[in-house]
């Protein structure tokens, strides 16, 4: 496989950043978290590693600004300082009520 191609991540509630590169990230939170989403998987531990804190706080700069983000905390109880567990809002639910007669 070359190195440019996408490869699959499954989706579960763990996301495990150290195969991306920190340019990826910015597409890839809001894809993984919608697909989270659609399956139902409302908490997602993000694991950015301990390092420099560079991929961290780019990684927290962008869950500030994902609308799907309810809410993150960091350390996380499961992954100490090198995860943060974000906690997704459910998507709103859709209107399926018709015009009302009046």
């Amino acid at each position: 496989m070359d190195d440019d191609e996408p490869h699959p991540v499954p989706v579960t509630n763990e996301l495990d950043l150290h195969t991306f590169r920190p340019s990826e990230i910015r597409d890839l939170l809001p894809e993984y978290f919608s697909e989270c989403l659609r399956l139902g998987i409302h908490g997602v531990r993000v694991i950015h590693g301990k390092g420099t804190g560079t991929l961290r706080e780019g990684v927290h700069a962008l869950l500030r600004r994902l609308p799907e983000v309810a809410e993150f905390h960091y350390p996380a109880a499961d992954g100490g300082w090198g995860a943060t567990w974000v906690v997704l809002r459910p998507p709103a639910p859709e209107s399926t009520a018709g015009p009302t007669a009046g």
